[in-house]
């Protein structure tokens, strides 16, 4: 659903109605919005799209069945159920083949009420995971194509024509021959990082995290990556330091997996940045999050490509950086496992300047 309180619009013309409505549904824990006629309630659908919409067949003005379709035109997956104090087969029927979900006659108790409610509630939920699980198919696919069509087959063809050339005893000086299979070698070396990556992010899932969550310091797992990234860095002279902050560091996480997000960003930012650059990377905070601030002075990211690098596999073409390598799933993976820590990630950026990226995640509680 949404993560918090199912939405129910109830369109009827009867005032007493729509409070007996409102009052049974708020107090099972619902929100409710109500509209007079079918037009307010159209206008509502619209703005608020609500989880399940109540409908009276027989209002002034558009009638309830008109209703029902244009519900269906604006969102399909918005559950309808009729009410009405003239209840028939027929328009049974006819409200069915208009989208409706089901049909309660007029008068129902409020436990009747509460009935449907639920399972329509239970079959949008039921809907939108489907639907969830189809994009999340569509997009493994699409994935899965592009790595083999960008990411794998351009490095298998240089690896080819590396070996076809040692084959053909075209090269015969020993060196040579060293360096285009140490370069065929660097080529596979990537591949299986790519390939790495795309499994850890495919396996990667919440019960995953969940069952390695416990109270730790976020402020140690930086450290000791500061240090671990120090001698890289230094050979692209780069300071790399981390600025600490006084306040409470520990949250509820995996630290296996948030190392990994944290460097995954601390190394785009030494990568991406320009020589005597810095990264300073900071720990902040505020009463609910622990906040990590990774800030580099490097070649930044146009405000064009800002709202897709998290996306799997994109990457934006910097003639300063073209040997910069890399699965293009760095920023993928820290996002999803933010994401699965209950946190979120904010980036600012100017072309040119350096980049900020932020990292927010909820405080343990005591």
């Amino acid at each position: 659903m949404r993560g918090k309180k199912p939405l129910i619009l109830i369109i009827d013309d009867e005032e007493s109605m729509r409070d007996s409505c409102s009052l049974i549904l708020t107090k099972e824990g619902c929100q409710t919005e109500t509209a007079e006629n079918g037009a307010i309630g159209l206008e509502k659908i619209k703005s608020i799209k609500p989880d399940l919409v109540l409908v009276d067949l027989k209002m002034p003005g558009i009638s309830g069945m008109e209703v029902l379709e244009r519900i269906r035109e604006i969102d399909p997956n918005i559950i309808s159920v009729v009410i009405t104090g003239y209840a028939t087969v027929e328009s049974a029927v006819e409200a069915m083949k208009k989208g409706a979900y089901d049909f309660l006659p007029k008068p129902f108790t409020p436990e009747e009420l509460r009935i449907i409610i639920h399972r329509g509630l239970e079959h949008r939920e039921l809907i939108l995971k489907t639907e969830s699980l189809q994009r999340e198919k569509r997009l493994m696919e699409e994935n899965f194509i592009t790595m083999v069509t960008h990411q794998l087959r351009s490095p298998l063809s240089a690896i080819v024509q590396f070996f076809e050339v040692i084959l053909s005893d075209l090269i015969s000086d020993k060196e040579k021959q060293k360096e285009m299979i140490q370069r065929a070698k660097s080529r596979v070396e990537g591949l299986l990082d790519l390939i790495n990556d795309w499994l850890n992010l495919a396996r990667m899932n919440e019960k995953q995290i969940v069952d390695k969550v416990a109270p730790m310091s976020v402020r140690k797992v930086l450290e000791k990556l500061v240090e671990f990234y120090e001698p890289l860095a230094a050979k692209e002279d780069i300071s790399l330091e981390i600025i600490h902050s006084e306040g409470e560091d520990i949250v509820n996480g995996d630290e296996s997996s948030l190392e990994q997000a944290f460097s995954n960003i601390i190394t785009n930012a030494i990568k991406y940045n320009k020589p005597k650059g810095s990264v300073r990377v900071a720990i902040l905070g505020n009463q609910t999050e622990v906040i990590v601030e990774v800030k580099d002075t490097g070649i930044g990211i146009a405000k064009e490509h800002l709202p897709f690098i998290f996306d799997q596999f994109y990457r934006v073409s910097r003639s300063e950086k073209e040997k910069c390598k890399g699965s293009g799933l760095g920023l993928t993976i820290a996002k999803k496992i933010i994401d699965l820590h209950g946190g979120r990630i904010e980036v600012e950026s100017e072309l040119g300047e350096g980049s900020i990226f932020r990292i927010f995640l909820p405080r343990a509680k005591a």
